[in-house]
């Protein structure tokens, strides 16, 4: 398997003499055959700036980085696979940050491109080619015109047509998950906010964060519209807003006008589940789906990443506790890094979280982050790493009843016929 690299231009290419490498954290390794899968539709090779190709010489079998001024090249994956190791790289320039994206190995094989990734849910949905610009742009004027006096169309149609967020599209698409975002402000400091950083952090943010604070009535108009097929969810909580929960004032008699007009689709918050209180209101007024967003279950490393303000991790359990109690379907937004995640105590420890909880659904996510900054923050490992195809081996076999996936799902997903890592 050949080391890809790329030039200053972006033109991407293989080396015929050298061997490519991953990197599990600060350690490079060697790419075994059995964690290749082939370049997924919808993934994109990126080049990494401010790094040097390193590979395997095959003749010497001595590691060496590419002469010349080249960089590595990772790929970037689409929802539904699971990256298992980052790209082969040193950084030219230590003070320099990579761009917030989730960096994954790729090599060159006889027949094309592969990734050091699995499938982990079915790819269809989220897939961008699945979004037809050409329908979305005359969706958009519709819905804009015929709501003209409502902010959060105008300001979802940017995250649609220019960001090319795939949930803001459903929303105009009127077709499974939609957005609705609520909050401009959050009770967290996440290290690695695509929304929002701070002028020192060295990041820069990949989308603006919304600005102004929804009227009620703005959120039921998208959610009504929404809500129209059995299989619709409406989801608060999105890449371009702080923390919904904190609006709990206004989703509430959201939630309770919208239920009021149908029972039909579902109701989902993505939260950090910090405001216990919140969350039990927001529940109670007719909740149906939750999704909590977390990076371990150990709290010196949660609290490193998030910097959460006036919560535990133990308030997170409470109200996942308490949302599951009620009927609501929960599930986690587990950023997974290889490294880290895969760390023997980091896996004791959410196997212990998942069962006292009594979540449905692993979502598992590509931490979008800088690799060696992240590494910065977090406390050091203090156990052997396991490597995260063994760790998504033990989930399976430690939480059976436990879906592994990427995404949001219905509650019929759960009971009917499926795999966990489902064919296309």
């Amino acid at each position: 398997m050949n080391l890809v690299y790329s030039d200053t231009e972006g033109n991407v290419f293989d080396h015929p003499d050298y061997l490519a490498l991953g990197r599990n954290a600060e350690m490079i390794t060697e790419i075994l055959d059995e964690e290749l899968i082939p370049l997924p539709e919808g993934a994109t090779l990126v080049s990494l700036p401010f790094t040097r190709p390193v590979g395997i010489d095959a003749e010497t079998g001595e590691m060496k980085l590419v002469q010349g001024d080249y960089h590595a090249v990772g790929a970037l994956l689409p929802q539904g696979f699971t990256r298992l190791l980052l790209p082969g790289y040193v950084k030219s320039d230590k003070s320099k940050a990579l761009p917030l994206f989730g960096y994954t190995a790729v090599v060159w094989k006889e027949d094309g491109f592969y990734v050091a990734a699995r499938l982990t849910d079915n790819p269809y949905f989220w897939n961008p080619v699945n979004c037809d610009v050409d329908v979305l742009e005359s969706q958009v004027k519709h819905l804009t015109a015929k709501y003209p006096e409502n902010r959060l169309y105008a300001h979802l149609s940017n995250c649609a047509l220019g960001y090319e967020c795939l949930t803001a599209s459903n929303t105009f698409l009127q077709r499974w998950e939609g957005a609705v975002p609520v909050s401009y402000s959050c009770n967290a400091g996440c290290f690695g906010c695509i929304s929002e950083q701070p002028d020192d952090s060295g990041f820069v943010a990949p989308q603006t964060r919304m600005n102004f604070k929804p009227r009620v009535d703005e959120i039921t108009e998208i959610m009504l519209e929404h809500l129209k097929t059995p299989d619709s969810i409406i989801s608060f909580g999105q890449g371009c807003e702080g923390e919904p929960s904190t609006q709990a004032a206004i989703i509430i008699p959201a939630i309770k006008q919208v239920r009021e007009i149908t029972k039909t689709g579902y109701i989902n918050i993505n939260t950090n589940a910090g405001l216990t209180d919140h969350i039990r209101g927001i529940v109670d007024a007719g909740l149906d789906l939750m999704r909590v967003s977390t990076i371990s279950a150990i709290d010196e490393h949660y609290n490193a990443y998030y910097k959460p303000r006036a919560y535990t991790l133990k308030n997170v359990e409470k109200s996942l506790r308490y949302a599951a109690d009620k009927g609501v379907i929960t599930s986690i937004n587990y950023l997974v890094f290889p490294g880290v995640t895969d760390r023997e105590e980091e896996i004791e420890a959410m196997i212990d979280f998942v069962r006292r909880t009594g979540l449905k659904l692993i979502q598992l996510r590509n931490l979008n982050i800088d690799p060696e900054s992240y590494l910065g923050i977090i406390p050091k490992a203090k156990s052997e790493l396991l490597g995260m195809k063994a760790m998504l081996e033990i989930f399976e076999e430690e939480l059976p009843d436990v879906v592994l996936g990427s995404y949001s799902h219905t509650p019929k997903f759960y009971t009917s016929e499926r795999t966990l890592t489902p064919v296309l």
